[in-house]
């Protein structure tokens, strides 16, 4: 029977402790064995994934029960056959790009435009020294991905809503062009959340999230995931993350898996919030520009409405009249406002990403992609959101 998102999100694991109201914290390292024939047996088999984390566990870096509640409520919120948790959301994203770069010969990635800083560098720079060439794509032209794909592409990488110009990915069409070639697809599906959007039934192949954002949700437990097939999930398991390392710890497992319990819940809140504060700023005579997915002013507001119909999720982007002079008042002067790095947090975080977090992209790249000198990132929280309109309001000029 097909239970509905908040069932899922709250049921999804709970048969693997079928006596307990909430899932124990298994910290152990490794397992015992009853004799050497079990253990024989459980290295014979462990290329089977879950199997071994609840039934015959061996070690905590190759899977464990804990661990396995949250691939598992990942899985079934993203509609994937299977998921692997990792250590942080570079790490998901490092691990399914390298599975996907795992056979002989010349490699390309094709990759958006506007991709988080830390993506960037992966696929710019340290890619490049493993002999792998990346082409950066227009986010919002899928004509752009099929114009840059090679003999030699191996994986189209997506990020959408981006981060942090919010800009679209057409999923749908980039899916199409794709698996007409036999070319993988991944898309960090960070800021939408499997609540508004489900990439795989878009036709996208891997769906990659850093859960310390939006799934986890309280700003306290970092980690990541890679979603997909059950195939492509064993590439990435027995390969990236065993061999590299980026496993993730059973008590930031536990405190994402409960966090996820609430993620229905919680998006429903950002959504509704973070449109709110849209509104408000569209009509605020000392803003510039505003882009949120939801918003009408978004470029791609019939993209979104299609391709994200549980909500424009919760970030909004804008400029003040005044540029880089009126942000930085705007920051020096906010009192319920986080100034700090990140979203998906229960409170709301503010950021000024050309300083900060795109610091370190080239300047030219930057602002090619849309990231102005002068944008400011919120990460609309939970609270009420007359109080954060109260907020902005008093700081801005």
């Amino acid at each position: 029977m097909k239970r509905g998102i908040h069932t899922t999100a709250i049921h999804t694991g709970m048969e693997l402790e079928p006596r307990d109201v909430t899932p124990p914290i298994r910290m152990a390292n490794t397992y015992l064995f009853e004799s050497a024939e079990e253990a024989a047996h459980a290295f014979e088999t462990e290329g089977q994934l879950a199997v071994n984390a609840s039934e015959l566990p061996i070690y905590t870096r190759w899977g464990n029960p804990t661990i396995e509640v949250l691939e598992r409520k990942v899985a079934a919120l993203e509609g994937a056959e299977k998921a692997v948790a990792t250590a942080s959301g570079m790490a998901a994203v490092s691990a399914a790009l390298l599975a996907a770069l795992q056979d002989d010969g010349p490699k390309h990635i094709v990759a958006t435009t506007g991709l988080y800083s830390g993506t960037f560098h992966f696929v710019t720079k340290d890619l490049p020294r493993f002999g792998v060439e990346t082409t950066l794509a227009e986010a919002t032209d899928p004509a752009a991905f099929e114009a840059a794909i090679r003999p030699e592409t191996r994986a189209i990488y997506l990020e959408t809503p981006g981060n942090p110009t919010l800009a679209l990915n057409d999923l749908a069409a980039i899916a199409g062009i794709a698996r007409a070639r036999g070319i993988l697809t991944i898309i960090d599906n960070t800021f939408a959340t499997p609540v508004n959007q489900r990439p795989i039934d878009l036709g996208i192949d891997v769906v990659v999230h850093s859960a310390t954002k939006f799934l986890g949700g309280h700003g306290d437990a970092m980690g990541g995931a890679v979603a997909g097939t059950a195939d492509f999930v064993k590439r990435v398991l027995q390969g990236p993350v065993r061999n590299f390392g980026g496993c993730i710890s059973p008590f930031n497992a536990w405190l994402i898996a409960r966090g996820m319990t609430t993620l229905p819940l919680r998006m429903e809140r950002h959504n509704a919030n973070s449109l709110r504060v849209a509104e408000w700023l569209h009509e605020h005579p000392g803003v510039a520009w505003v882009r949120y997915p939801w918003h009408p002013a978004h470029p791609q507001y019939d993209l979104a409405q299609r391709q994200m119909p549980g909500g424009g999720g919760g970030v909004v982007v804008f400029e003040l009249k005044g540029g880089v002079e009126a942000g930085a008042r705007l920051l020096n002067h906010i009192r319920l406002c986080a100034l700090t790095v990140s979203l998906g947090d229960v409170r709301t975080l503010i950021t000024h990403p050309a300083s900060t977090t795109h610091r370190s992209v080239p300047r030219e790249t930057r602002l090619a992609s849309g990231i102005t000198d002068g944008l400011v990132r919120l990460a609309v929280g939970l609270e009420d959101v007359e109080d954060i309109v109260a907020d902005l309001e008093q700081a801005i000029l």
